[in-house]
């Protein structure tokens, strides 16, 4: 059924020790997806979006809730779950010295995969992901967004319902994300895969996501449409541009009149952030005129998703990101921990998916 829920988390809490004090990395995680949607998981760094994905993928158990992927429990039925998914974690895929074709086949293996249909699986990805001219060369010799691709392949191996990306296109340069997102979309076009991923980049997840859930310090503080959030939490930023100070004075009740948000002047401009700025602003246009005051200049400029998170938190994804406590110490305890799940697990978040 297309309306299925293909993960339904609840209550999902992550606590760490570090240096004898609790770290609280994702606090009462709880949303549901549906098959076949693209999901992006915004936040800064530090805002608990690798651990709420390895948790999710069974790397590591959640301190408190639970969840169920693909229709398994993630704590009474970890196996199961890793059977069914895709995992492309933030690490580079593969053996340095061993092919791309290769690491295929080997992925192939560890799923139980014959010969037979690893190598016709593999041949399939590698014509898919335009792995072809480079598909005998060693991990080691191929490019950023090569080896991106490749954990991309290895991911998608065993044909996995669902496919956890974890900033997939991080340290890439821009035609290289670009090349990267055009294969991970003709992909799902083509196999109904889900996609759920975790990204910084806002133009990625506006661009390209069909749900936008924002994360801030270890919650989940809004869940929409990009362009929901950004009408809704943000507004179109409109600018008036007048020939005076006093111009621009006598505009501001006139353009209150039109809106319920807070109509600002500075010097000779006055500015509003509004939802459906792109029809307010003829409107405004109009009354000014009908009003005998000129307007000289008019612009309006979209929102952001960086907007919406500042109008959650009172500042940009930048500055979260920078000003973020107990980032690094945090995200080296989950790395720990995902360790400490056992050698194939460890193996595994290295080759892109569970075994």
């Amino acid at each position: 059924m297309a309306n299925e829920s293909i993960i339904e988390a609840q209550g999902l809490t992550k606590r760490f020790t570090v240096k004898g004090k609790t770290v609280e990395a994702v606090t009462d995680l709880a949303f549901d997806v549906a098959r076949g949607e693209l999901v992006a998981f915004l936040g800064p760094n530090g805002a608990g979006k690798s651990t709420s994905l390895r948790m999710l993928t069974t790397l590591i158990p959640p301190t408190s809730g639970t969840a169920r992927v693909v229709g398994f429990d993630i704590l009474t039925r970890p196996a199961d779950v890793r059977a069914r998914i895709g995992y492309v974690g933030q690490l580079t895929s593969g053996s340095f010295s061993q092919r791309a074709r290769d690491e295929l086949l080997s992925q192939g293996a560890f799923y139980g995969m014959s010969k037979a249909a690893a190598r016709q699986r593999a041949d399939e990805l590698i014509d898919s992901l335009d792995l072809a001219p480079f598909a005998t060369r060693s991990v080691q010799q191929l490019s950023g967004g090569q080896k991106r691709r490749l954990d991309v392949a290895l991911g998608l191996m065993h044909a996995p319902p669902l496919l956890f990306l974890d900033e997939p296109s991080t340290g890439l340069d821009p035609q290289s994300r670009a090349n990267l997102w055009q294969h991970i979309l003709e992909l799902r076009r083509g196999h109904g895969t889900t996609v759920f991923l975790t990204t910084h980049y806002l133009e990625e997840a506006d661009r390209y996501a069909e749900r936008v859930m924002v994360m801030d310090k270890g919650r989940v503080i809004a869940d929409d449409t990009a362009s929901r959030l950004k009408a809704e939490l943000a507004g179109d930023l409109l600018t008036l541009g007048f020939a005076s100070e006093t111009d621009a004075a006598a505009a501001v009740p006139v353009v209150q009149r039109l809106t319920d948000r807070e109509v600002r002047r500075e010097g000779a401009s006055v500015t509003v952030t509004a939802p459906e700025g792109d029809a307010l602003l003829p409107s405004a246009v109009r009354e000014l005129d009908a009003a005998g005051v000129a307007v000289r200049t008019a612009t309006g400029v979209p929102p952001t998703l960086d907007d919406v998170f500042l109008a959650l938190t009172g500042r940009t994804l930048r500055e979260a990101g920078e000003g973020g406590t107990d980032t690094e110490e945090t995200d080296q305890a989950t790395d720990a921990a995902a360790g400490a799940v056992g050698t194939a697990d460890a193996a595994a978040e290295k080759t892109g998916a569970s075994r």
